[in-house]
């Protein structure tokens, strides 16, 4: 199981009701007795209704029941890919046999299946291994087996063969259940009748619950006022209310889990002291194997030197994954500049850490990321009493980027600020943590690199660019609406960066509920960070601006989106104006 996994996601912190309660019962029968009741569970649901957290839960309790049950937690972008790298290389049984010797395996957004005939026909392979040896399945959708397009029928039998159970919305009950939670884990108080205030609103699923929950927080928090009962419809908006129905997107949903090769000595070590099963001769043949190739085989040396061995067959397969990962790291170096193939640090698989950081070098040298324009700063901000909370978000997430409003999206008319706001937060946190990456770009440029990097041949490298980014800023989120596979891979890139802790700032012309062409998933992440509304500022006309400025501007430039003058005696600050 990927220890990369959130360990907060089990069952005794997820909030039961009447639109959970089956498949809680059901995800608690196949955690505490895997492959014999509910087989395959297919858990189905919206956006935002706590399918991974529940299946997450499963793997969690599952471990904690059978602590030498073999577990794999995978998204539906890595059992792709691996699929499509083993059919493409003729060795479909290599796919059969890195996921067949699982006892619980579960696959997270299952909708990717759509149109991709020859996988189906792989895993339809997989899933009668694991079902015939009694093995665990565990399947997650935005839709039931039946609604999944393109979806080859003997496969949607085996799908729809066990137990399919779906997730609804939350009611009050359950809302004001999970408020409670939230506020007691954050230690946050409020007045009250404040959380059934909130509970009252009808939200469609939990991140936007959580998202209100943020916004109450942070107008308590940083405004130093309480929030009363009577505050919240002001504070949250008189407009919330539910989303109008939209057709079903074509997003794929992807959470990506990777392996966490980084633990896997402790874990060897661990199970050396644990169990005693001598086979000296076979790890005396992987080292015989390894060195030759310059591998450091450390590890496998000092399991040798113990008096008794640890259970060979896992201690070789964490071995030779970790030999896989460094080889793509190696890879992934070499894509941005070929002076890096075979160097030593790839070679060391007790050193991955140090294998990562040169890669983050060579896509930083290769690809450098677009910077905020330096001269919207947050001194240079227009700060009034209708952007107060606006100022203060930008302060606590430049004080500890990534720990609190996360993501952080403001949203207003033309001309109020929301570009300065954004690229002072990028200079900002430039200024405050110098060692963090910060990338800074419009939804337009961004739109333009996926495109071009599509007709390049250069989509991995354009993600590994961004992916590295510990702040990343993207303006003027509207653009982006109606695109799906750029949302598409927003989404991924999403969840990569919040995965980790990284801070995603946005901006729009709207609020996420406002935007229908912009994908459920994506808006219910967004709402479930901190949205806040900056109000419209009077204009000014540029001649008035001119008028009062000494000197004349040694620079004009405008565009479709906004009007800038670059200020000489104002050493070099920008300032928009009619955007």
């Amino acid at each position: 199981m990927s220890t990369s996994m959130d360990r907060t996601l089990r069952f005794d912190t997820f909030v039961v009701g009447a639109s959970n309660r089956l498949a809680v019962s059901a995800a608690r029968a196949v955690a505490e007795a895997p492959g014999q009741a509910y087989n395959p569970l297919f858990i189905y649901g919206g956006s935002g209704l706590g399918k991974t957290h529940l299946v997450a839960a499963i793997a969690h309790r599952a471990r904690e029941m059978q602590s030498a049950l073999r577990v794999r937690f995978s998204s539906g972008e890595e059992v792709a890919e691996l699929l499509h790298q083993a059919v493409a290389s003729g060795q479909p049984q290599q796919f059969l046999e890195e996921f067949g010797e699982v006892d619980l395996l579960i696959l997270d957004d299952v909708q990717f299946l759509t149109g991709q005939k020859e996988t189906q026909s792989e895993l339809l392979r997989l899933l009668n291994v694991l079902l015939t040896r009694g093995q665990q399945l565990v399947l997650t959708s935005d839709r039931q087996p039946s609604e999944i397009p393109d979806v080859d029928q003997r496969l949607l039998s085996r799908l729809s063969g066990g137990l399919v159970v779906d997730v609804g919305a939350p009611d009050f009950e359950m809302r004001l259940a999970i408020l409670r939670n939230v506020a007691g884990d954050r230690q946050v108080d409020f007045g009250d009748g404040v959380l059934d205030e909130v509970a009252r609103l009808p939200f469609g699923n939990v991140r936007e619950l959580k998202g209100a929950l943020n916004k109450i927080t942070a107008y308590q928090q940083l405004d130093g006022t309480a929030v009363l009962a009577t505050d919240v419809r002001a504070v949250l908006g008189v407009t919330v209310a539910p989303l109008p129905p939209t057709p079903p997107d074509r997003i794929q949903a992807i959470i990506p889990n990777g392996t966490d090769y980084e633990g896997f000595l402790a874990d060897v070590l661990h199970e050396v002291e644990e169990r005693v099963e001598p086979w000296r001769v076979q790890i005396g043949e992987a080292i015989a194997t390894y060195r030759p190739e310059g591998w450091n085989v450390g590890v496998l040396e000092r399991a040798m030197t113990l008096p008794q061995a640890p259970e060979v067959d896992g201690l070789l397969r964490a071995y030779a994954a970790a030999v896989e990962h460094m080889r793509g790291l190696e890879a992934q170096a070499a894509s941005f500049d070929a002076s890096w193939r075979g160097h030593a640090a790839f070679r060391n698989v007790e050193a991955i850490p140090a294998a990562q950081q040169l890669v983050q070098q060579a896509i930083a040298s290769a690809l450098p990321l677009p910077q905020p324009s330096p001269g919207f700063t947050r001194a240079a901000l227009q700060v009034g009493p209708d952007n107060q909370l606006a100022v203060r978000a930008l302060d606590a997430v430049v004080e500890q980027p990534g720990k609190g409003y996360n993501p952080l999206l403001l949203h207003g008319p033309a001309g109020s600020g929301k570009t300065h706001f954004a690229h002072a937060i990028g200079n900002a946190v430039k200024e405050r943590w110098p060692r963090l990456a910060v990338a800074c770009v419009s939804a337009k440029v961004f739109v333009e690199e996926y495109i071009a990097a599509m007709q390049e041949g250069g989509v991995e490298r354009w993600r590994l660019r961004y992916r590295h980014a510990d702040l990343f800023i993207l303006d003027d989120l509207q653009v982006l609406e109606g695109k799906e596979r750029t949302q598409e891979e927003l989404f991924h890139l999403f969840n990569q960066l919040v995965g980790r802790n990284a801070q995603v700032v946005l901006t729009s012309t709207r609020a996420p509920k406002e935007m229908m062409g912009l994908a459920d998933r994506l808006r219910s992440r967004f709402e479930g960070g901190l949205v806040v509304v900056l109000p419209a500022r009077e204009r000014q006309r540029l001649e008035q601006l001119a008028g009062r400025t000494p000197g004349e501007p040694d620079r004009f430039f405008e565009d479709q989106e906004k009007t800038m003058w670059h200020w000489p005696d104002l050493g070099g600050r920008l300032i928009e104006e009619y955007r």
